[in-house]
């Protein structure tokens, strides 16, 4: 039976990373599968690269293998199959270390010393910036699916809703539709914090139902108008909700804290009963009375600053955060606006930051669109193009970053010009938000918000051409252009 393609990108990325031994953990993201390794100066990065399905490697916090959008979890469920885990879980198999010799010869010692030296670099780069915003994505990441696929739900709803309320169909069967619909993406998006507090009670290491528990205290299920719970900022009172995410994630981190303190401490016979208690009841006093009102305080504040800056700097700030998202995707730094996005959805109903951001991916498909162009020559790059540029489309840019414009350094400025330019068409438009994150590029249309979605096509078309036309004249290296074979 011949091997099918995920079970050789599988059996082969092991390879070029040192064996199944040297991989501690497996994960993956839309179009990336992500690996905590044992040991880095193991991996073989140029034979990577080179495996037939690879479009790019990124080495950050873990080693990323970009595979591209479906492919990516079947690779990544075969390699956990593979290894007898799930996906997440510690890979325990160990493979015998070769016996190092106790006279290193000058190579061998040269060697070394590059390795020391990187294990310092790294520690020195592991900051607690890079270790905030590694949760984030491990907290988030394996929720992208959830997020897209109840979000486009939630848009075809609301182009239905808005078609019934201007009669262009009628009828109770489209009504009860609507609200078919309706009741599936309130599924994810009604009890998003419970689903936060599990993530975020692995990522720390916490009891995974007590971070869910967490999550679902925020709701203050069982509070009345008759008889509500005071907030002591503001002197008011407390509403269900209220600090959002942000509040989930900081208290479902304390009790993680909490419980490990706890289970130190408390006898082993009764530390099933003890421990728990304890945990829940000292940190749902806290989350109620402490940690919802200051991480409402700052939700407010943060969703409200960023509302002000994208209506009054208009076109300009439009261009500056089109124009910058790719390489803050390029560094991992994207990762920290997923909250900001989903505080902003569940205070104002949209986030008018994700329409703006998405731009960066249509410079990135004209781009794309002219380089293919101007190197038909360059079998390898164009076959390159061919695969990245349909998901490219589509939202899913990290193909064209690391398989086409960023290796070849021009391309990727003059995308992210194209980027700035269709987000400052979003910008001088003003108003134009997502009702859901998770999708970009022509995907993204369908939850565009009170039916803005022809401005978004307008800033998108504009980015496409912005990237296209700015990659022609000025971006293309002349080595791209040189004949190549396959």
């Amino acid at each position: 039976m011949a091997e099918l393609k995920e079970e050789r990108l599988a059996r082969e990325i092991y390879e070029k990373v040192g064996g199944m031994g040297n991989v501690n953990k497996i994960i993956h993201c839309m179009t990336r599968v992500r690996m905590s390794l044992n040991d880095e100066e193991k991996v073989d990065l140029v034979g990577l690269k080179a495996i037939d399905g690879v479009m790019g490697v990124v080495e950050d916090d873990t080693l990323q293998v970009i595979v591209g959008p479906g492919t990516v979890n079947k690779v990544a469920n075969k390699m956990v199959d593979m290894a007898g885990v799930r996906l997440g879980d510690p890979i325990m198999i160990q493979e015998t270390d070769q016996v190092v010799k106790e006279n290193k010869t000058g190579l061998e010692a040269a060697e070394e010393l590059a390795r020391e030296t990187k294990a310092k670099q790294k520690k020195k780069n592991n900051t607690p910036f890079k270790r905030a915003l590694k949760s984030i994505s491990n907290i988030f990441v394996p929720m992208i699916p959830a997020f897209v696929g109840a979000g486009i739900i939630g848009g075809i709803a609301a182009v239905l809703s808005n078609m019934l309320v201007a009669g262009t169909i009628s009828g109770d069967n489209w009504a009860n539709s609507i609200l078919v619909l309706n009741i599936i993406k309130n599924g994810l998006f009604t009890y998003l914090q419970i689903y936060v507090g599990i993530n975020a009670a692995r990522e720390f290491g916490a009891t995974e139902a007590l971070g869910g528990i967490v999550g679902g205290i925020v709701y203050l299920s069982g509070m009345t108008p008759e008889a509500p719970l005071p907030n002591i900022l503001t002197g008011g009172t407390l509403s269900p909700g209220q600090g959002g995410i942000i509040g989930v994630i900081l208290a479902v981190w304390l009790i993680a804290l909490l419980e490990k303190r706890l289970h130190k401490v408390i006898p082993e016979a009764i530390d099933i009963i003890v421990t728990p208690t304890i945990a829940l009841l000292t940190i749902g006093l806290l989350t109620i009375f402490l940690i919802m009102p200051v991480a409402g305080a700052i939700s407010t504040a943060l969703v409200g600053a960023i509302n002000w800056v994208l209506t009054i700097g208009g076109a300009f700030a439009g261009f500056v955060l089109g124009a910058l998202f790719l390489p803050m995707v390029m560094f991992g730094l994207h990762q920290v606006l997923t909250p900001i996005h989903i505080e902003m959805i569940s205070s104002t109903g949209m986030t008018l930051l994700l329409p703006i951001l998405a731009m960066a991916g249509g410079g990135q498909v004209g781009a794309a669109c002219a380089l293919w162009l101007k190197c038909k020559k360059n079998k390898q790059l164009t076959n390159m193009i061919k695969g990245a540029l349909p998901v490219g489309i589509l939202g899913i840019g990290e193909p064209l970053i690391y398989g086409v414009t960023l290796p070849l350094g021009r391309p990727f400025v003059t995308a992210c010009i194209g980027g700035g330019i269709g987000g400052a068409v979003i910008g001088a438009l003003g108003g134009i938000g997502a009702i859901a994150i998770g999708p970009s590029g022509v995907a993204l249309i369908p939850l565009i918000a009170n039916g803005q979605w022809i401005g978004y096509i307008l800033g998108l078309l504009a980015a496409y051409a912005g990237g296209f036309i700015a990659t022609y004249f000025f971006g293309v290296p002349k080595e791209a252009m040189e004949p190549t074979e396959l």
